[in-house]
């Protein structure tokens, strides 16, 4: 191996900051047709005569399109012999004319089928934006793919502030997004530019979609991302509600309104808590940090509940310390697994982590309801607990097996 090679490891290349604001802009400007919609279900369910289960279809089949859409990429290793960049654009372009359509005002199923159609289309989005990143980094890997998530929080928070402020014309929202959504897609097409540190392209075998869980840490690594997805968007579908309700029984003069700004606040909290996740990965593992993670945010699910509702600013507290800690441990998962995978198939091994982890909030985000109307919100925030306690066991059996390799490797 020549000296030149040697180094590579050990410093990342110049303009990599650069690359990484490009492609977390593309990111977040590609991925907002998934939040489009739910900016403005409240006025679509005015106009358009929507039920209750009307509206849920809206949000859920873009949920369904992207597990589809992921899986499908993964079957077919596109994630691995499509260059990351082009995958973007495409995905993108697909999502932006699927939420364009719904301004014709299509019937109910025409609609859902396009939500479904956007979903599809932010599968070829998200993950390959997370491969692009990781050509540019090596030694700062986990902070800069938690940039990249910490950007994608903001997106998932905006529409509460949106609601907070009052709300936009639908229309407008929804053009808006759809041309944000080609414009990221064109960023990251013909402004990105690929690192260094590429993976070598992989030749067409469906086997190796599921074969990335036959290596044991790949398969703890993922097993701690699908606990901390069991928690991740359940908390940040339902927390709103639960502050809208406490504040409404306990705090007479906190307007309504306010209620939206404070849960913007709280999921936006996760995108420095992305950052700090990344730079703690970096510097202790990632094991080490996503179970530190994973501890403080399953601590919070457990005893926000029991908060008493006169104490709302301890609950405003502790909501804020979740946000930041429910999804920083986030994109250091998805870094484990560029770092431990067969490099010929990260991209395969990252949709179908992705897929699987979104199949995992399908449960938590339907059953949340249905507990709190039963038992109460401690029960239900409670429930969302199981998952960090299972993300944690398996990432510290990740660790254990990379401390033994680092005393093996130190042995020799």
């Amino acid at each position: 191996m020549s000296p030149a090679a040697s180094e590579i490891p050990l410093r990342d290349p110049a303009g990599r900051w650069q690359a990484l604001s490009v492609l977390a802009i593309a990111m977040l400007l590609g991925m907002t047709g998934w939040f489009s919609a739910t900016a403005v279900i409240p006025q679509l369910r005015e106009l358009w005569g929507l039920s209750a289960g009307g509206a849920a279809w809206l949000t859920i089949a873009v949920q369904i399109g992207f597990v589809a859409g992921a899986l499908m990429a993964a079957v077919f290793n596109i994630a691995d012999r499509l260059p990351p960049r082009h995958l973007m654009y495409y995905g993108a372009s697909l999502a932006a004319g699927a939420n364009a359509l719904l301004l014709v005002e299509p019937p109910l199923v025409l609609a859902v089928l396009l939500r479904a159609m956007t979903g599809l289309g932010l599968a070829g989005v998200y993950p390959p934006a997370m491969k692009a990143m990781a050509t540019w980094f090596k030694v700062k890997r986990g902070t800069a793919l938690g940039i990249m998530v910490g950007a994608l929080t903001i997106g998932s928070a905006t529409p509460h502030l949106v609601n907070g402020l009052g709300g936009l014309d639908w229309r407008l929202v929804i053009a808006a997004s759809s041309l944000m959504s080609l414009a990221g897609g064109l960023i990251a097409r013909y402004l990105g530019r690929d690192g260094p540190f590429d993976f070598p392209r992989a030749v067409f075998d469906p086997g190796k979609a599921w074969q990335v869980f036959a290596d044991r840490p790949v398969r703890l690594a993922c097993i701690g991302y699908f606990g901390h997805m069991w928690e991740l968007y359940a908390m940040w579908a339902w927390f709103g509600v639960f502050l809208a309700d406490v504040l409404s029984r306990n705090a007479a003069q906190w307007p309504a309104a306010l209620s939206a700004v404070a849960t913007f606040a709280a999921i936006g909290m996760g995108a420095l808590g992305c950052w700090v996740g990344g730079e703690l990965g970096d510097r202790w593992g990632r094991a080490r940090a996503t179970s530190l993670a994973m501890i403080v945010s399953g601590s919070c699910a457990l005893i926000i509940g029991l908060i008493p509702g006169s104490a709302w600013p301890l609950i405003l507290l502790v909501g804020l310390i979740w946000g930041f800690w429910v999804v920083a441990d986030s994109a250091q998962f998805s870094t484990a697994i560029t770092e431990l995978g067969d490099q010929r198939y990260i991209g395969t091994a990252l949709t179908l982590q992705v897929a699987i982890g979104y199949v995992v909030t399908i449960p938590t985000l339907w059953l949340i309801p249905i507990v709190h109307e039963a038992l109460g919100w401690a029960w239900a925030f409670g429930l969302l607990a199981l998952g960090p306690l299972v993300g944690t066991i398996a990432m510290q059996k990740l660790g254990a097996i990379e401390s033994d390799r680092a005393r093996a490797q130190g042995s020799r």
